[in-house]
């Protein structure tokens, strides 16, 4: 079966199952298409069909319309303030257990349950691409990510600083690993890709309590959390998180060394981590980075199932 099968079969599975399908498009009225179904169904970039779903309703919050722009400008203003005080201190301060247990407060009480959905499995894509990688690379021997969170309070242990650090420890490991072994990618070639660590994670949230206040989109709440994330990190953290979102393209570039498929990589938008962005639109960046990894991790669930489908045969 091929790629566009697989999506096609899945889609048309998701529809069809109304229990299991967070949107399920409307009646396609010729005269007055829906942008947002047209969104959903368009099969162009493959996402899974449940996230997908999620996502389109975050989207369509009536927060992002009308309270983005206003909490955009607020948390800029703030973070402006905050970056500048602290460069201008003799001493650095950070609270990494206040900065989490708030963070998962304010998840539970002001953002929907579609965006701590996104955000939770987000942290989980993270931590199975990164296995990918290590599996299929040039020593397996280096440790692999542990950070599974079910649940907006398992965020709470620290889930965000661990994200970043198992980041960059990868970075500098793969890295070392490559230079120490050259010719490392012969050898996994000829044996085929592990796809083991690609697999489902399971996300827990509940979605029939919405209390009055859960509110927020996505990018709403981010934007509104990066002025509390600048004030519990040092300024070196704090500008460290935010390069982390510069290395969407070196991911990118990883995957495709493997598979020798650089056809995707178009739909990576955070690139040339040599020229960072600025911390004021670590928000918006940070939204990409959640898309570019539901697409990668998408791609990497698809090879596997062709390559299941091949090993069948």
């Amino acid at each position: 079966m091929s790629q566009a099968e697989l999506i096609s079969q899945e889609l048309d599975t998701a529809i069809s199952s109304p229990t299991a399908q967070p949107y399920i498009p409307e009646p396609h009225d010729r005269r007055n298409p829906n942008a947002w179904d047209a969104l959903y169904v368009d099969q162009a970039i493959p996402v899974d069909p449940i996230s997908k779903g999620y996502m389109i309703r975050d989207l369509r919050n009536w927060t992002r319309s009308y309270l983005l722009v206003p909490i955009a400008l607020i948390a800029n203003l703030l973070l402006a303030i905050i970056m500048t005080v602290k460069r201008l201190l003799p001493f650095q301060f950070s609270n990494y257990t206040l900065m989490h247990q708030s963070a998962a407060w304010f998840l539970n009480t002001f953002v929907s349950p579609e965006a701590c959905y996104l955000i939770v499995r987000h942290i989980c894509l993270g931590s199975n691409i990164v296995n990918f990688l290590i599996d299929n690379g040039p020593d397996p021997a280096i440790e692999k990510s542990q950070l599974y969170p079910r649940t907006v309070g398992n965020l709470a242990e620290n889930a965000f600083l661990e994200h970043d650090l198992i980041l960059y420890n990868f970075v500098l490991d793969y890295s070392k690993a490559q230079r120490e072994k050259p010719h490392w990618i012969e050898p996994v070639k000829e044996r085929g890709l592990n796809f083991d660590s690609i697999k489902s994670v399971q996300v827990d949230i509940d979605f029939k309590k919405r209390r009055w206040l859960r509110i927020l989109d996505l990018e709403s709440a981010i934007e509104l959390f990066k002025v509390f994330y600048s004030l519990c990190l040092t300024s070196d953290e704090f500008e460290r998180a935010v390069l982390s979102l510069e290395f969407d393209e070196n991911f990118g570039c990883y995957i495709s060394a493997l598979t020798g498929d650089y056809n995707w990589n178009h739909v990576i938008t955070n690139r040339h981590p040599l020229a960072p962005e600025s911390p004021f639109g670590a928000a918006r960046n940070l939204l990409l980075h959640g898309i570019i990894s539901e697409y990668l991790h998408r791609y990497l669930e698809l090879r596997k199932e062709m390559a299941q489908t091949v090993s069948d045969r």
